[in-house]
């Protein structure tokens, strides 16, 4: 879909989408429009259900006196609470809406508003930004699609006052976008098609926009002594990688020591010899989320030129049932030389980030350190699949990746951690074993990764349930959300950037 900004005025064809506020309290072109129209809006607002609330839509064919196909309504709800988030979801709703009706093109009119927290260019840009992410659709491999059941809308012009000042607003967005498409193709990939050596080339991709990209195989990896992670692979005939992404970015004077992003890329995960049950294993084609998160996130930060020095690293296995796998009861020495006991083989993506935290710390000595993983059901089970749980040794982090959340609409709610549950995962035969019992298995998963980090502010993001969704929501359609892209950049721009 296209995205246009333009000329504040009605357009000669096609949709027109007008604001309503709460209340069924017209914008100045919804008067406009409403005048023309003689009276129409202003009775339909009369005699419906809809009357200008944030999550409403209502539509008018045809209305007498006008060469336009259809006018639409948009809820804004109340000026006063009329923010980016607000601006985005009706961007979303608008598109969703739109491109089901069969028009190919629609110009959103744009007002000034009083009382809102946005001008009118800020309000244009956080439109497009939310049309353009609710846009998303991975149909590669659909060859029998009916026209009628594809997208219709094509192009999306938003008519506002001070259009090339909106257009500029939107072009950071328009990146970030970019970014999240990115992790949601992905993340949607079937695993014969994405595989440790393949995403690997995917996140070399990133070379044209600034980002440095090395790629250690397994040679490299066994070289530097990454036991836990090769472990993992050893099963599968896809060799692991492990993948560095550095962004240099910041300004000359600042703190040069990056900020290190670390992905779990389980590119598929059969469980290994603690075989998973059949039922729903094909969604394992989305264990490597954490991965996916972190590539999208460096192809945003570099898309808009952010000003930081970023380092992503992914650690990519494929875990398989073979004659080669690691067995239950298997012992491996990580690369921090601390031993584990593998109890089960399912418990695999937190050996992955062992030797993927250590070797950041190692060599890179960041700032800080954030790792994202879809590592335990049992997070699903705590918060279900509208937060992602947080782990962090450092209050001050662990305030600001949530105050980025909630901004974002991308929310996590902090858990407990703490030498109690440090204990679950003692081994009699090894300085540690990758499971504790059953309960509070998300926070003892925490416990291990807290393990292989040393004095850095550190935070462990489980997302297991939010990476994907099986319902549309206003900016995400159903499938790989990203979850994750918007919140640790908004992190980096609103804590980090110029710093």
């Amino acid at each position: 879909m296209d995205i246009q900004f333009g000329e504040h005025k009605l357009p000669k064809k096609g949709a027109v989408v007008v604001g309503v506020l709460a209340e069924g309290k017209l914008t100045p072109s919804a008067a406009e429009l409403d005048k023309l129209t003689g009276g129409a809006l202003a009775r339909a607002l009369a005699s419906g259900k809809f009357k200008g609330k944030k999550d409403q839509l209502a539509e008018l064919i045809a209305p007498a006196g006008l060469t336009l196909s259809r006018v639409v309504m948009a809820g804004l709800g109340e000026a006063r609470k009329l923010d980016a988030a607000v601006a985005e979801a009706v961007g979303g709703r608008i598109q969703a809406h739109l491109a089901g009706t069969g028009e190919t093109e629609a110009a959103v009119l744009v007002d000034k508003i009083k009382g809102a927290r946005l001008a009118p260019h800020d309000i244009a840009a956080s439109l497009a930004f939310g049309a353009r992410l609710r846009s998303y659709r991975f149909d590669k491999y659909l060859t029998k699609e009916k026209p009628e059941d594809k997208p219709s809308l094509k192009t999306l012009n938003l008519a506002v006052p001070a259009a090339a000042r909106a257009r500029k607003a939107f072009e950071p967005l328009a990146r970030i976008a970019d970014g999240i498409f990115f992790t949601r193709d992905l993340v949607s990939e079937p695993a014969n098609v994405i595989y440790p050596e393949s995403l690997a080339a995917a996140a070399k991709t990133l070379a044209k926009l600034g980002v440095e990209v090395e790629v250690l195989d397994e040679k490299a990896m066994a070289k530097l002594g990454m036991g836990a992670l090769l472990g993992v692979g050893q099963g599968s005939a896809r060799p692991p990688r492990l993948v560095v992404m550095q962004w240099k970015g910041a300004a000359r004077g600042k703190d040069a020591r990056p900020l290190a992003f670390v992905g779990k890329g389980v590119t598929f995960d059969t469980g290994g010899i603690s075989l998973k049950p059949a039922a729903n294993m094909e969604d394992m084609k989305w264990d490597m989320g954490g991965a996916g998160v972190v590539i999208g996130l460096m192809q945003a930060l570099a898309g808009r030129k952010a000003r930081v020095n970023a380092l992503g690293v992914a650690g990519l296995v494929e875990n398989m049932p073979s004659g080669t796998a690691q067995r239950p009861g298997d012992i491996v020495k990580s690369l921090s030389g601390q031993t584990i006991e593998v109890i089960n083989t399912d418990a695999e993506g937190r050996l992955v980030l062992a030797d993927a935290l250590w070797y950041t710390q190692e060599r890179f000595k960041p700032r800080l350190m954030i790792d994202l993983a879809t590592l335990t059901g049992a997070i699903i089970i705590a918060l279900g699949h509208e937060n992602a749980g947080l782990f962090s040794n450092n209050d001050e982090l662990a305030q600001r990746l949530t105050r980025a959340g909630k901004a974002v609409g991308e929310p996590l709610w902090r858990m407990p951690m703490s030498e109690e549950y440090d204990k679950a995962i003692k081994s009699d035969a090894a300085d540690m074993k990758n499971v504790g019992n059953r309960a509070a298995g998300s926070i003892t998963a925490a416990q291990f990764l807290q393990r292989f980090v040393k004095d850095v502010p550190w935070a462990h993001l489980d997302i297991a349930g939010v990476t994907w969704s099986t319902k549309d929501k206003p900016t995400v359609p159903k499938g790989g959300t990203a979850f994750g892209v918007r919140l640790l950049e908004r992190l980096v721009a609103d804590y980090y950037e110029g710093r």
